[in-house]
Order: structure tokens, then sequence, then C-alpha cells
């Protein structure tokens, strides 16, 4: 049986610019998602028992993407980006952890591969908030998302 994957198609941002000194919002945005779809991936390879060495050398080029995002982000991202990049760190940071005690046959309750699955999955509304403070960094927030306004 075949490893599930997420095609996530090309996200680096290298087509789009973003304002003088926000760094790449696409970009970083895309790292965090590769990181999150390869901890799934790999959360399924040990679930079935087929954890082999190229599913964990994705999930590390992933992690690693994502804290070289982090640490630009930290430089350069503005303060509400930047609480909603490390929220969402903490969350995939321990949902590594816990995969990999998972992995070893150590978990701790409430760790299971269901509760572990459930976590990865549910991170939408922290996704959403995330994404938010990065549109409205750029001035895209939902304030400009509807209609322009008539003028009289």
């Amino acid at each position: 049986m075949g490893r599930p994957s997420l095609d996530l198609g090309d996200e680096s941002g290298a087509g789009g610019r973003a304002p003088a000194g926000r760094g790449q919002p696409a970009g970083r945005q895309a790292g965090y998602r590769r990181y999150r779809v390869e901890l799934m991936n790999y959360l399924w390879l040990v679930h079935r028992g087929e954890v082999a060495p190229q599913g964990r050398a994705d999930l590390e080029d992933a992690r690693h993407a994502m804290h070289a995002a982090f640490s630009e982000a930290q430089m350069m991202a503005s303060d509400p980006v930047l609480a909603e990049l490390d929220a969402m760190t903490i969350t995939l940071s321990q949902a590594y952890s816990r995969t990999m005690r998972l992995e070893e046959g150590n978990p701790r309750p409430g760790q299971s591969f269901e509760e572990m699955h459930a976590t990865l999955t549910g991170v939408e509304d922290q996704w959403q908030a995330m994404r938010g403070a990065m549109r409205a960094d750029l001035g895209v927030g939902p304030a400009s998302d509807g209609p322009p306004a008539v003028g009289p």
C-alpha cells in the first residue's frame, strides 16, 4: 500500500512580491503547510508500520524548511503575523514530538494515532487565523475582500 500524499503544487511564492520588509508570506505559508502534510503522511506510515528512510527524510526536509521559514519570519514579519506563526509552530512541534513517541511505542495518554490524526486535521481554525493575519498584513484582509466602496 502506497503512502498517502497530497499534491501541494508550486506554492513557493516566488512569483509574487511582498511589500518591502515583509518577506514572502506565500512561501512561509507553503512551508508550514508542507510540514503539516508530511507530518500527516508520516503519522500514517507509523500507523501502518511502513516507516522507511525516505518517509523520514521527507518529513525532516519539510521540518527544516518550516524552521527556515519561521526564522525568516522572526526577522521580517509583523507582530500579529509572528504571533500566529509562533502558535502554529508550537502546535506542529508538539505534533512532531508526539508522532515520534508514537513511532517509538511510547505514546503518552491522549497521544494515540486517532488523537494525533484529529490534532493534525483539526488545526483549520488556527490555520485560518494564521492566513488571516498574513492577508491583513498585506492589506488584503477581510475588510478588503468585499466589493469596492462606491463613492457619492
